[in-house]
């Protein structure tokens, strides 16, 4: 069985998401900070290795103080990020210490996970050496000029929008991290950028509108609604507490 290290990134700004009292990986949902929402996925696998969290370094004191705990029971690993999403999943990637033969990122904003959707992605990397979710774009895609009109319809065909977890072989995560080294200009805003960037192929395997991230205030009230839509996982054996009982055969 491929084994799997996990960085779950969580160092963004959160400029967007507008909460004076917290960053998004960090607000309440259900009663818990998103972002264990997030580990929790990953943490009960057994395929995992490892877990690190990523945190801005901002945040480093206060995360610490409240979480330290979760860390330890959970037994995940943390470290800080950089200034770019680059650089912050090379800083989790350095605290895996070599943990797992294949990685998978993925949003600490992303709450709403199926283990099933995870299963897919895994296999399709463990298979094809390279694998993200995502969901063809089903909406009318307009380009908006400055103003605020219209300038064209962009034809949707082909286009889906990338989700994560994005899951990587080592060694291809690692060709395109120095590949982002030795050219400065390269601009990425998802894993799957980088090693596109090698001219290397990455399978797309299908998720869910569920798995969404969360970037507003609004977003965080559609989670609540995601997570009791989320799939559930099978149990094997029987469906009821006298399923084997003669008495009911």
């Amino acid at each position: 069985m491929p084994r799997f290290g996990v960085i779950l990134v969580a160092a963004g700004r959160s400029s967007r998401f507008a909460d004076p009292n917290y960053k998004k990986p960090f607000a309440p949902l259900a009663g818990r900070p998103v972002w264990l929402h997030s580990a929790e996925k990953f943490c009960d696998r057994e395929d995992v290795a490892k877990v690190v969290v990523v945190i801005s370094p901002e945040d480093r004191e206060e995360f610490l103080d409240k979480f330290s705990a979760n860390l330890a029971f959970m037994g995940m690993s943390w470290a800080e990020g950089g200034a770019e999403r680059a650089d912050s999943v090379e800083a989790g990637y350095a605290k895996l210490e070599g943990a797992g033969d294949l990685i998978a990122i993925h949003d600490a904003a992303r709450p709403c996970l199926a283990s099933s959707w995870i299963d897919r992605v895994f296999e399709a990397a463990a298979t094809d050496g390279a694998a993200i979710l995502g969901t063809p774009v089903v909406s009318t895609l307009k380009r908006v000029g400055p103003e605020g009109r219209i300038l064209e319809t962009v034809d949707r065909t082909g286009l889906w929008e990338a989700q994560t977890p994005q899951v990587f072989r080592r060694d291809i995560l690692e060709r395109a991290f120095a590949h982002r080294s030795a050219t400065p200009s390269l601009a990425s805003t998802d894993e799957a950028c980088l090693v596109e960037a090698l001219g290397l192929p990455v399978t797309v395997v299908q998720g869910s509108p569920i798995n969404l991230k969360i970037t507003s205030r609004d977003d965080l009230r559609l989670a609540e609604h995601a997570l009791k839509a989320l799939p559930k996982p099978k149990i094997p054996g029987p469906n009821h507490p006298f399923a084997g009982d003669d008495l009911w055969r």
